[in-house]
């Protein structure tokens, strides 16, 4: 999300340091159903946004929220939320910015000669269907921009609110490409609740997929990201991916936990109090960068190649059914929407 380009006319009164100065802030609001949350409406002046560097499958992202309600201890994008002046933990998880006019904006951009009808990747960065989507319901307004411009998209997501708009998906896909990616890495509901507590269920994420390949859509799922020691035996990881096909997962990729500088500090965190015992496994396991280290991946890229295979998501057949425009293992290191 680019603030630069954003205005703002006043400072919200009672806003928290450093959210007075952020462009194009008009209030902040909480309410009894979001228990702890804040959210922070901003009227922006930009919604596309450049993807710079050029490695990933897409060029363009839309980020309607900043912050993610999921509360994952790995999120990637956690760090973002320092830009704002605020911590990366707690912060990220319940401050909460809202793009109200995102889609305004979108159509006014998408309407410009220049623009080239590239792809744009939603989810990337925070969820687009974390539960602010369920009060603001900001995504439909989003599809319809895109696929009336003729401009093809792709939502990862861990939010199963994503079914309010599958009838409207469905239709977007009758004019443009449209890509579906689930974020599913953990089938142990408890280990789910511990470390993703914002997010939908296990049970209610396969049965998002399902629903999506009902519909016709491809879907595909992002396994990410695998934790090492907690969610790696090939007993595991045999029983999801069979459960992910019996869902009707269009492709699987697999993605080794990314901890970058400041995500790592409140990963170990959680991993200190929550199974002290792997601390010093994981310290010597990224000892020296945000990666795993390579004997680790290389072993795990082994063990997950033939188990893939049995499931009918083998590398060179990645997508079983219909090509999914949207490779998940591109998206953005593990969070999608982390």
């Amino acid at each position: 999300m680019r603030w630069a380009g954003q205005q703002l006319d006043a400072e919200a009164p009672g806003a928290l340091p450093g959210l007075g100065s952020i462009a194009g802030l008009v209030r902040s609001v909480t309410t009894p159903e979001f228990r702890d949350v804040t959210f922070h409406e901003v009227v922006a002046r930009s919604a596309l946004n450049s993807v710079p560097g050029g490695g990933l499958p897409f060029n363009w992202t839309v980020n309607p929220y900043r912050g993610c309600t999921h509360a994952c201890r790995y999120c990637f994008a956690r760090p973002t939320h320092k830009y704002l002046e605020l911590d990366q933990g707690l912060d990220f998880d319940r401050q909460i910015v809202v793009k109200t006019n995102v889609a305004d904006v979108l159509r006014r951009e998408l309407a410009r000669p220049s623009w080239g009808h590239e792809q744009v990747a939603l989810g990337t960065n925070t969820d687009p269907y974390q539960r602010a989507e369920g009060r603001y319901q900001l995504m439909p307004g989003i599809i319809n921009a895109l696929a009336s411009s003729g401009t093809p998209l792709s939502v990862l997501t861990k939010g199963t609110l994503l079914r309010r708009d599958l009838d409207l998906l469905v239709s977007a896909a009758t004019e443009v490409a449209v890509g579906i990616g689930v974020s599913l890495a953990l089938g142990d509901e408890e280990l789910r609740r511990r470390l993703e507590p914002g997010v939908p269920s296990v049970r209610g994420r396969l049965e998002l997929i399902r629903a999506v390949s009902e519909a016709g859509l491809p879907c595909g799922v992002m396994v990410a990201p695998v934790l090492p020691w907690l969610t790696d035996s090939a007993d595991q990881l045999d029983h999801l991916f069979g459960e992910l096909a019996d869902a009707g997962a269009t492709g699987v990729t697999t993605l080794v936990l990314h901890l970058r500088p400041g995500v790592k500090d409140w990963f170990m965190a959680w991993l200190a109090d929550d199974h002290p015992e792997l601390v010093g496994r994981y310290e010597s396991l990224y000892a020296r960068g945000s990666n795993a280290a390579p004997s680790y991946r290389t072993a795990f890229e082994q063990k997950v190649r033939p188990l893939l295979d049995k499931h009918g998501f083998g590398r060179r057949s990645h997508h079983r059914k219909k090509p999914n425009p949207f490779n998940a293992a591109d998206a953005a290191g593990g969070g999608g929407g982390a």
